[in-house]
């Protein structure tokens, strides 16, 4: 028990802390989601991470393995490559953090195909663990990482689909040696994404268009993860379904806009409250449910009714200005509802891009005082990317 107990508090630092905090101040009220392997939720781009973590319509980049797969066919150059470093909760913990690294390569009949692929690597610094009677049983450094291998491709001028595998390895215990591990394991499993990418432009002149696009993805859809070598327990992947759309105006020759909306909402079961006693709240997770009654059950199992299933959805809204294709400026805002979490956010961000090369940096707005100040404050991300055209060999 104190092995899980550790587990699910390691799990917790890659969640929203402020839903504790939410628990001392609405009493009886706050009912977070909860699953395994949290880090596969943190918004591991620069770019997406200043406009409030939208990405499931905006315009492809080497990034998108992450928000759509879909996308990808779109994206305007031939190959891709994009390196992102994100500190995490370091208004808590100095040595939290996530490294992505991702790519494209366009190819095919008017490279109407793509094969993506992406590694996240999620480090939770040393942890030094103790047994039950604050006792040093070890010092540990726990890591998770998930390894993914898309393929995806237009079926018309306006739509394109995408399919994603991944393999998920997450290690929470490394370092303990006691009897007390005995029945730990690193947890694995494998999952999929599954993404759809709609885009239209209208060609007004030769300097002015304005393009719409839509997009829906569902993301680590997969086995449950257990830690436990009896393999007991088994936890939810986080399974997110996501809507999103975007709209960019080219103005003129310098001057281009872009506002996009995300709606995300987890398809896990809701936490239930047990409890017979009036007054007293006792949740626990329905992990005995199959993975395919737990999505499909995720929009209507919630004891609030429809109106605690609307909570459950998270919004993300963002702006982007690029000056002369070489300068951008970003804001967004995301929020979640105070009952499932509590995120609510600004977030601000600038672009540079040079030929080939572009840097992208975020930053979250702190927020709060005191015990109510947001943990994810002065969050920062940086991304560096770099995308090619198809180099033609001159001939002699």
């Amino acid at each position: 028990m104190r092995i899980h107990s550790a587990i699910i508090g390691l799990g917790l630092v890659a969640l929203p802390i402020t839903s504790v905090l939410a628990q001392k101040n609405i009493n009886g009220q706050v009912n977070t989601i909860t699953t395994g392997v949290p880090f596969l939720r943190i918004s591991p781009d620069a770019r997406a991470g200043a406009m409030g973590d939208v990405g499931i319509a905006t315009s492809p980049d080497p990034n998108a393995q992450y928000w759509n797969v879909g996308k990808t066919p779109f994206a305007e150059k031939k190959f891709g490559l994009s390196l992102t470093y994100t500190p995490w909760l370091r208004d808590l913990v100095p040595d939290i953090s996530l490294a992505y690294v991702s790519g494209y390569l366009k190819f095919g009949k008017e490279d109407r195909q793509a094969l993506s692929a992406s590694l996240r690597y999620f480090s939770l610094g040393d942890i030094n663990f103790t047994d039950a009677n604050a006792q040093p049983i070890g010092t540990g450094k726990p890591r998770e990482y998930a390894i993914d291998l898309g393929y995806s491709r237009r079926l018309s001028d306006y739509l394109s689909a995408g399919v994603s595998l991944r393999y998920v390895y997450s290690a929470l215990l490394t370092g303990i040696s006691n009897t007390s591990t005995a029945s730990y394991k690193p947890g694995k499993t494998v999952a999929a994404d599954l993404g759809l990418f709609y885009s239209k432009k209208n060609e007004i002149t030769e300097y002015k268009s304005n393009t719409l696009n839509a997009g829906l993805a569902i993301t680590n859809l997969g086995g449950k993860i257990s830690y436990d070598a009896t393999g007991t327990r088994r936890d939810f992947l986080p399974i997110n379904l996501g809507l999103g759309v975007a709209y960019n105006m080219h103005v003129d020759e310098y001057n281009q806009f872009t506002i996009a909306l995300d709606v995300n909402k987890l398809l896990v079961p809701t936490p239930i409250d047990s409890s017979t006693e009036p007054g007293v709240t006792k949740y626990y997770i329905p992990t005995n449910k199959s993975v395919t009654s737990a999505v499909f059950g995720s929009f209507g199992d919630a004891q609030g009714g429809f109106s605690e299933e609307l909570r459950e959805i998270q919004i993300s809204v963002g702006a982007e200005y690029w000056y002369q294709n070489q300068f951008a400026l970003r804001a967004g805002y995301f929020y979640e509802d105070k009952t499932k979490g509590d995120r609510k956010y600004f977030t601000l961000g600038v672009g540079v891009r040079y030929k080939v090369f572009q840097l992208n940096g975020s930053y979250l707005v702190p927020s709060g005082n005191g015990i109510t100040r947001n943990p994810l404050s002065n969050t920062f991300r940086f991304s560096l990317m770099f995308e090619f055209d198809k180099i033609e060999k001159e001939s002699n």
